[in-house]
């Protein structure tokens, strides 16, 4: 198995979960992971055609994580020609190689909602895989532009791909209680994420579920903890900061506004490490 983006957040994550599974892996990033757990280590980039086909050496599946993760951090033509070539060339030298199975990294902001310059609203909550896409920033375009690349894949081919639309990841020690309180202080900034999460070692389990047990062919996956990092209750966060939003399933409590059938159903997605607010 091959690891693109390998020393990120959730890359190292994704070595640490494969070799506690006893799994195989190549690791590909711009630098060495801190802890590889074993992994054989290319250094190089996941748009560079012989970096990536030195990493595929061996591998019978592809997880591609390797992205600019926000359009934040570098301009507009770097975010989105960066993003939109690794996963092209990923996949493209992955079926080459013989490779049939591969997961990569969307992200909720193919929505369109997070980055978005206007305030936006999402057709109907919960959301799902079908949601209409709202896209005005170079990083939302590419990421969905990833998943349309993995789709082509498929039909061109016959590399079955799962594309995870992932939530804010952070870990439950640190980071998400930290923008847990965020949110306590004011919902409002990140109701465009409409408050949802994953821990990291979450997704990376999803990562590797995906790639074993994810049916033939090219999907688009929602992922998210099963609860907001919310304190109050969703439908009243919803009628306050997406008023009118047309509401098509039961939200009690503090539900995360996303249908996770797909994840559940396909992979057996199950989130493990959830967010408690303090009494």
């Amino acid at each position: 198995m091959l690891v693109t983006g390998a020393a990120g957040r959730l890359g190292s994550a994704v070595l640490a979960e494969a070799a506690r599974r006893g799994r195989a892996t190549n690791a590909l990033d711009r630098r060495a992971p801190d802890e590889p757990a074993g992994a054989r280590v290319v250094i190089g980039e996941a748009a560079d055609v012989e970096a990536v086909r030195e990493a595929l050496d061996g591998v019978e599946g592809v997880i591609h994580l390797a992205a600019i993760p926000s359009p934040l951090l570098a301009s507009a033509e770097e975010v989105f020609c960066n993003n939109s070539a690794a996963t092209f060339t990923v996949l493209e030298q992955a079926a080459a190689a013989g490779v049939r199975r591969c997961v990569l990294a969307s992200s909720y902001s193919a929505t369109g909602l997070p980055y978005s310059p206007r305030r936006l609203h999402p057709a109907y909550v919960p959301i799902d895989e079908e949601l209409p896409l709202q896209v005005e920033d170079p990083y939302a375009l590419s990421k969905q532009v990833d998943e349309l690349t993995a789709a082509m894949m498929w039909y061109r081919h016959g590399l079955s791909s799962v594309a995870l639309r992932l939530p804010f990841l952070g870990r439950l020690e640190d980071e998400i209680p930290r923008r847990a309180e965020q949110v306590r202080a004011d919902p409002g900034p990140l109701s465009t994420e409409l408050w949802m999460y994953l821990d990291v070692q979450d997704a990376a389990r999803a990562c590797l579920d995906a790639l074993q047990h994810a049916p033939e062919g090219a999907h688009v996956v929602g992922l998210a903890a099963p609860e907001t990092l919310a304190s109050e209750a969703t439908l009243e966060l919803l009628e306050r900061y997406h008023p009118g939003v047309r509401v098509r399933a039961p939200l009690p409590g503090r539900s995360a506004p996303i249908n996770l059938w797909r994840a559940r159903a396909w992979f057996g997605f199950h989130a493990e490490r959830i967010w408690r607010p303090v009494a």
